[in-house]
């Protein structure tokens, strides 16, 4: 279980780190186009000092992924480990006490390459919500209210884990008495 989180975790890390870098690097394609215009086979180059160009006042681009961010997502992903892990645990020991409602339990591998992909859908959309979009009408109220769905899932993640955590053992009857009905 744990080398299965640090599988998930460890590339959403990296996508984290990397991925307002490479957002920040790409060149404007009108300075492409300079480029390739200025370029030609036959042209002979020599040393001359370039005409300082004054660029416009313009604010600079606005960083998605900050301290809020990565608390909120952080706060997500805890969440939701503990209410998968507290939902396992239940199933394992239903299943070991003979319940007759847990026929088997799922592997873990499969249960946790669904919820990782669940996680980073949920990632990606307060990712894209908090993120400024100018084609977007009230897209200063939406940036504003970017972490009211994980704030929401959390709260729900939570109080399902904490019933996971307080599920009673099978009772009623025996483990023999209970077979398949």
């Amino acid at each position: 279980m744990p080398t299965a989180r640090l599988l998930v975790l460890t590339p959403l890390v990296v996508l984290l780190v990397i991925a307002p870098a490479f957002a920040q690097s790409n060149l404007p394609n009108e300075m492409l186009r300079e480029v390739r215009d200025e370029i030609s086979p036959t042209a002979v180059y020599t040393a001359t000092a370039a005409p300082s160009v004054s660029l416009p006042d313009t604010p600079g681009p606005q960083r998605v992924i900050d301290e809020k961010f990565i608390a909120v997502m952080g706060a997500l992903a805890g969440a939701e480990s503990l209410r998968f892990t507290t939902h396992k645990l239940v199933l394992d020991h239903e299943f070991a006490a003979g319940a007759p409602w847990v026929t088997s339990v799922p592997p873990n591998q499969h249960l946790v390459a669904k919820y990782a992909g669940i996680y980073a859908a949920e990632l990606l959309l307060a990712y894209e919500l908090k993120k400024p979009h100018s084609w977007l009408p009230g897209d200063k109220v939406i940036r504003k209210l970017w972490w009211a769905y994980p704030a929401a899932m959390v709260a729900i993640h939570t109080k399902n884990a904490i019933g996971s955590i307080r599920t009673q053992p099978p009772s009623g009857c025996p483990p023999a008495q209970c077979g398949p009905q």
